[in-house]
């Protein structure tokens, strides 16, 4: 159990409703009424009365609120008061590449700042190549980026594998089949005009598109390198091609636009955080946290690292 679970619980029991609690949280309903049903099912208990209208406790579920209450504000006056001992600002760079924008960095870092508003924190975009050399010069203090670069000084984890996707014009063939197909394979699209991003600096998600299909057996002879992802698809959108993209850059929507699913398992780009080794300072713990509840309340599998 842990306070976010508490928080959870009390703001559902004050608004007696898991829709205006999710509200509150800025959070969807769904995961929430998970994190609630995993509470239950950690203290062996049920919480709230079945069918009530609006929103009532059991008994034991009133009892664990009053409590949880005290834990609550117990929590805050400890941070605020340790904040105020230390009131010298102190910053936490992060490295990161940009297509990780439109995903759920975001909201990891929003999350981070609400949870730590006396720490300064600084992103800069940069490759996950440039991120290692920025953590051991010391610019930066953590880094989230796609390839799997080794080096003994930094220690790299591995957050979750993000699907990949293929963008095509409406009118492709492709866009005409997706309602009869759950997807297409490497295999259906390599002779395609592709657009791979972005063109420098190597190794970058250009060069693990390429070795993509290279693990696949397969030679694509028609790619075009691009300067940024925003350029590949408007390029897709304008009907020269397709680009191979993340899950998450469904968000960018350009006029007949279309995502489809690619099917081969190893269809997937890694995400890691990297920061030095033998960092174990409570600001890399507390962003882990920051991370791994993000992906909770996205439903997002993932297997938590020790840190």
């Amino acid at each position: 159990m842990e306070l976010r679970h508490l928080r959870y619980y009390v703001a559902v029991v004050e608004e007696q409703s898991f829709t205006k609690a999710a509200e509150k949280l800025f959070i969807a309903q769904p995961p929430l009424s998970r994190q609630i049903q995993n509470l239950e099912a950690e203290l062996g208990t049920q919480l709230f009365e079945r069918g009530s209208r609006p929103l009532k406790t059991t008994e034991a579920g009133y009892f664990f609120y009053q409590h949880a209450v005290k834990l609550l504000s117990n929590a805050e006056e400890i941070k605020a008061m340790t904040q105020r001992i230390g009131l010298v600002e102190k910053t936490v760079t992060m490295g990161f590449v940009g297509s990780l924008l439109y995903g759920l960095l975001p909201k990891i870092v929003y999350l981070f700042r609400q949870q730590h508003p006396y720490l300064k924190i600084e992103l800069i975009e940069m490759s996950t190549k440039d991120q290692i050399i920025a953590l051991k010069e010391g610019r930066i203090d953590v880094g989230f980026g796609r390839l799997r670069i080794s080096d003994p000084a930094v220690r790299r984890v591995l957050l979750r594998e993000e699907p990949l996707m293929v963008a095509v014009h409406a009118s492709h063939p492709l866009a005409q089949q997706k309602e009869q197909q759950e997807g297409v394979y490497l295999a259906d699209i390599v002779d395609e005009n592709h657009f791979l991003y972005p063109s420098h600096p190597k190794p970058n998600f250009s060069t693990q598109v390429r070795h993509l299909f290279s693990e696949h057996g397969l030679d694509p002879k028609n790619l075009k390198e691009v300067r940024e992802i925003q350029l590949a698809l408007g390029l897709v959108a304008a009907g020269e091609g397709i680009c191979i993209v993340p899950e998450s850059a469904r968000t960018i929507q350009f006029p007949h636009l279309h995502y489809i699913p690619v099917l081969d398992d190893s269809a997937k780009s890694p995400i890691f955080l990297a920061i030095r080794c033998m960092d174990e300072s409570d600001h890399i713990r507390s962003l882990f946290d920051c991370i791994y509840q993000v992906y909770d309340l996205e439903a997002i599998q993932y297997d938590r690292a020790v840190i």
